[in-house]
């Protein structure tokens, strides 16, 4: 006789699936909506959550590494902060819940419970792939977010800030974006946990720009150090178009980035900057997709990570070129300071070229500090910790300077400066 058993899921699966079956009947959405999120859940029951079986999680065994999961908390209670650049229009979401009075200048925001509700965030509500455990998550169980539309020829003379914060429990957002043509642009989306309670996180950005937009997006993810941020970012680039794309990792426990740019306007042009510092007990993961899939486009990708303690890094790679993508011109770097012999990076830089007139190239190092360059500082009399995290702060601050804008390149070195001061 022959017996059948069930998949066994695991405590961290169990919850998920508890809490969407809890949460279910006051989760947003009209028919559409619940049929996309009930569709979402039942691939997620099938599949469970990744392990290293499956080859995009194959360094983040997320089944192993996830070994639990809080409940929805909505007691839990935020504190809102102050924006990262004075002057920007601060789009506010408090664990999970947009401001229905948030407003920027030059924008139409709306929240995106309202597309929720009227079931045109139906269609959007889809995995990517069959291993898209982010977009499976966060589908089934978005609560809220914003979403903007820029009208073409718009330039905003101040950064709007996408500001999340939350204390606990469990916090699913999703932030559609529209450039319009020839639009200016520059937003910053900030994750920051105001307490210390463990919070389970995800988060999805859709953006599309449009003819000739240039926009510089910022990510900056700095969660508690017990919580979990799962975050997606999907870009499509259109003719002529510019995105200047920072990601500033610089907290959570476990934390996994992806992003997924389709270049599919000739001319357009994609700068890719991240910076990885990791301390603790830290598992961080950045994984980066970009399709040129039309000809004449470029991208470059720099990545610097700096790992103490016992944090472990990864950072997954790839550019595909298609038949058509004709001069195609891309390169990647990913450059490790690895301060620990504790600490652990993977790195997996990959090239798929299917066309033949193109520049493409990829590259990783993985170093420690030049002790001659620590000798010099210590012998003028700057004690070691402070001459490590000067060096240190050198290896990451020429990427920050890249932005050119002053009171933003200010922001963000304060934050690193923070960070390095803690760990460093």
């Amino acid at each position: 006789m022959n017996m059948q058993t069930g998949k066994t899921l695991s405590v961290a699966e169990t919850a998920l699936c508890d809490a969407y079956d809890q949460a279910i009947g006051e989760l947003p959405g009209d028919g559409a909506v619940l049929a996309a999120r009930d569709v979402l859940i039942s691939d997620f029951k099938d599949a469970g959550l990744p392990t290293r079986r499956i080859e995009a999680w194959h360094y983040t065994d997320l089944k192993a590494l996830l070994r639990a999961v809080p409940a929805f908390d909505p007691a839990a209670a935020a504190d809102r902060i102050e924006p990262l650049v004075e002057g920007a229009n601060v789009l506010s979401v408090v664990n999970g819940v947009a401001d229905k009075r948030a407003s920027a200048d030059g924008v139409t925001v709306t929240r995106f419970a309202n597309a929720l509700i009227d079931g045109s965030a139906a269609a959007g509500l889809v995995a990517r792939d069959g291993d898209d455990t982010i977009g499976r998550l966060n589908g089934a169980f978005v609560r809220d977010g914003f979403v903007l539309d820029i009208p073409a020829g718009a330039e905003l003379e101040n950064p709007v800030e996408i500001q999340t914060t939350q204390n606990a429990g469990q916090t699913h957002t999703r932030f559609p974006a529209t450039f319009g043509a020839n639009s200016r642009a520059t937003v910053i989306e900030r994750h920051v946990a105001t307490g210390e309670n463990a919070a389970f996180v995800t988060t999805v950005s859709d953006i599309t720009l449009s003819d000739g937009a240039e926009v510089t997006w910022i990510i900056l993810q700095a969660q508690g150090a017990a919580d979990t941020h799962l975050g997606q970012i999907r870009i499509t680039l259109g003719t002529d178009a510019k995105l200047r794309l920072y990601v500033i990792n610089a907290g959570g426990k476990l934390v996994r980035q992806e992003i997924h740019v389709v270049v599919s306007g000739e001319g357009s042009d994609l700068v890719l900057r991240g910076i990885n510092l990791l301390g603790g007990e830290t598992h961080n993961d950045v994984t980066f997709t970009v399709g040129h899939d039309v000809p004449n486009t470029t991208s470059t990708e720099v990545i610097r990570n700096v790992i103490f303690d016992r944090a472990r890094g990864v950072f997954q790679g790839q550019i595909r070129v298609a038949p058509d993508a004709q001069k195609t011109d891309a390169k990647m770097s990913c450059n490790t300071l690895l301060l620990s012999d504790e600490a652990d990076f993977s790195a997996k830089p990959e090239l798929e070229i299917f066309a033949d007139d193109v520049q493409c190239g990829h590259g990783a190092t993985v170093i420690d500090i030049d002790h001659t360059q620590l000798y010099y500082l210590m012998a003028r009399g700057i004690p070691e910790n402070k001459a490590r995290a000067m060096l240190v702060n050198a290896f990451v601050a020429e990427i920050v300077e890249e932005l050119e804008d002053e009171p933003l390149v200010e922001a963000l070195e304060g934050v690193i400066a923070a960070w390095l001061e803690k760990h460093a």
